[in-house]
C-alpha cells in the first residue's frame, strides 16, 4: 500500500512541486515508498504543457505557475480536493492510458458515494456530470460541468502530479482561465451540486474505492518503450 499522506493547511505550490519531486526520484531509486498526497492549495492558475497563453483570461487576478504536467489551464484554491498520485508504473504496469483510466475510474466511483454520476468524454478531458437544469448547449446537447480535473506525468514510469476534486471551492475564480482550454461548458462542485459534502467525506469514499481501481493496477502485457502526458 502506498503511504497516505494529509496536508491539513493549504500548501504553496512550489513548496508541493518540490516535495513531489524529492519523492518521485525516491521512489524510482527504491529508497521511498509509493504516496498518495491530499492537500488544498491557496488561490492560483497553473499552467500544463499544452497551456495557450490566450485561455489565460485575466493574468493577473491570482499566482500562475508551470506546472511540467500535460495539460493546459487549471484552477487550485481552498475547497478543491487535490491529491497527487506517486505510483510506481513499473510495479503497476507499463501503460500510460491504462493508469489515466483508473485514476478517471478512482473519482468517478467515490463520486458514486455521494449519488453523482459522473462520466467521461471523448476529446474532453476530466471527470463531468449533467445538468439538464441548464438547458442545451452551442452544441446541441444537454449542458455538462467539469466536477474534477486529472492531469499526469511520469518520470522513470513514477507517476506525480493527479487530480483534482471540486468540493466546495470559489467558481468563480474559474472565470479567470479557460479551464482546459474548454469554452463550452462550465464548472461545477459537489456543494454547487446540492450535497453539503465535507472534504473528509470525500477522502473517505477515495480511500474505500482504492484498492478496487488504482490498487488493482498489476502488470500486463507488453511495456511500453515512450513515456506520454495527458491530462
Amino acid at each position: 500500500m502506498p503511504e497516505w499522506i494529509r496536508s491539513e493547511t493549504p500548501v504553496p505550490y512550489p513548496e508541493a512541486l518540490a516535495v513531489m519531486e524529492a519523492r518521485v526520484a525516491a521512489i524510482a531509486a527504491g529508497t521511498a515508498d509509493e504516496a498518495l498526497w491530499f492537500l488544498e492549495h491557496p488561490t492560483l492558475y497553473t499552467a500544463g504543457t499544452s497551456a495557450r497563453r490566450e485561455d489565460l483570461v485575466e493574468p493577473d487576478r491570482f499566482p500562475v505557475y508551470a506546472a511540467g504536467r500535460g495539460g493546459q489551464y487549471t484552477y487550485h484554491g481552498p475547497g478543491q480536493r487535490v491529491v497527487y498520485v506517486m505510483l510506481d508504473l513499473n510495479r503497476r504496469g507499463r501503460d500510460v492510458r491504462r493508469f489515466v483510466q483508473a485514476l478517471e475510474t478512482w473519482v468517478i466511483a467515490a463520486l458514486a458515494e455521494f449519488n453523482v454520476r459522473g462520466e467521461i468524454r471523448e476529446g474532453r478531458v476530466g471527470v463531468w456530470v449533467s445538468r439538464p437544469e441548464k438547458g442545451i448547449g452551442p452544441d446541441g446537447h444537454i449542458r455538462e460541468d467539469k466536477i474534477a480535473a486529472i492531469g499526469v506525468k511520469l518520470r522513470r514510469w513514477v507517476s506525480f502530479h493527479g487530480l483534482s476534486i471540486n468540493v466546495d471551492p470559489d467558481l468563480s475564480h474559474f472565470s479567470g482561465i479557460i479551464p482546459c482550454g474548454i469554452r463550452e461548458h462550465g464548472v461545477t462542485s459537489l456543494v454547487d451540486l446540492g450535497l453539503p459534502v465535507q472534504m473528509e467525506d470525500l477522502d473517505l469514499a477515495l480511500e474505500a474505492r482504492f484498492e478496487t481501481t488504482l490498487g488493482a493496477l498489476q502488470p500486463s502485457g507488453q511495456p511500453k518503450d515512450i513515456v506520454t502526458n495527458r491530462s
